[in-house]
């Protein structure tokens, strides 16, 4: 190549039209489901996952990926590209009980960058119905007279609930005879059938049982009572403030992944939440649409980081550990 000609081609270069970046989403985004397709999480992720398409204006493709308390989906979320297209739905359960109890590996709080808040919904404790106490205050009353502990209903080691007993029976004194179950399933069935005595889970597996006078309920693990079931106390209203509970599904993505990806997604979520007929399906679930703030990406993982240092200490010092 000559002098002339590599000059010439130089300058074409130079004065070649700069391709413009892909905008995202420019191809379809996978949703991680970090538990069994037909579980309520998976519920929650594919109902906005099909929503947020029409927002996106791409498919979002739901992918299962379960096991080990939500770790094995959120793991495979934390090894993707930080591109936006891999997403993940975690839950109170997946991103901070889990993330303490199954040593994970990545830190679920720096290598992730929240979305938004999906949906909250209230832990309920129970009873089962020919238990004698009317009231939580009469409950623990009850338990400190007791000469066995009551046997409390959990759903594999490091849940929701098994945390939550530790925190309650320091509080208060009480005891519990904690017998683990692989599912709610099977722990609603044995509360029904009086072999168990207490339990807690999300409220609205609970409420049908409830209102058919098959359970008695105690308080609402919550700051607030619940829309669906106004006349059940909170466990601040019952005496016991300090141990709420409150279960929240968001989305995350990998740490990394562009401002600009980030704040289309959450725009397409907050679009989506936004729309009644999502509003009602949600509702009909049992859950409710998160405040204007936890549906941002700074009020979401504020929430996801204060309650990380809530419950870690606890389950350290109970020394909780995998089954």
């Amino acid at each position: 190549m000559t002098a002339r000609s590599l000059v010439l081609a130089l300058l074409a270069l130079l004065h070649a039209p700069v391709a413009a970046a892909e905008p995202y989403p420019s191809r379809p985004v996978t949703l991680v489901v970090p538990f069994p397709p037909g579980g309520p999480t998976d519920a929650l992720g594919r109902l906005v996952g099909e929503r947020m398409t029409r927002s996106l204006g791409q498919s979002v493709i739901v992918d299962n990926a379960s096991g080990a308390g939500g770790t094995v989906g959120t793991a495979k979320v934390a090894r993707a590209a930080a591109d936006g297209y891999t997403l993940c739905v975690g839950q109170l359960n997946s991103h901070v009980f889990g993330a303490a109890v199954y040593n994970p590996p990545y830190d679920v709080l720096n290598d992730f960058e929240p979305i938004g808040m999906i949906s909250i919904s209230a832990l309920m404790m129970v009873g089962r119905a020919d238990l004698p106490p009317g009231t939580l205050a009469e409950l623990v009353t009850w338990m400190k007279t007791r000469p066995e502990p009551a046997t409390f209903a959990t759903v594999g080691s490091g849940s929701p609930a098994h945390v939550w007993t530790f925190g309650f029976g320091n509080t208060t004194g009480v005891r519990f005879q904690l017998v683990p179950y692989r599912g709610a399933a099977p722990s609603i069935q044995d509360m029904l059938a009086g072999r168990i005595d207490l339990t807690a889970l999300e409220a609205s597996n609970l409420l049908p049982h409830v209102q058919a006078g098959k359970m008695k309920a105690y308080a609402l693990l919550s700051a607030k009572r619940w829309k669906i079931a106004p006349d059940i106390q909170t466990m601040g209203e019952a005496g016991f403030p300090g141990y709420e509970m409150p279960f929240w599904t968001g989305l995350f993505v990998r740490k990394g992944t562009s401002l600009e990806a980030i704040a289309r997604l959450n725009a397409a979520l907050v679009e989506s939440l936004a729309d009644p007929a999502l509003q009602k399906r949600l509702t009909d679930l049992g859950q409710e649409i998160p405040s204007a703030a936890e549906q941002t990406p700074q009020g979401f993982g504020a929430r996801h980081r204060a309650d990380a240092e809530k419950w870690w200490p606890l389950i350290k010092a109970a020394n909780i550990k995998i089954e």
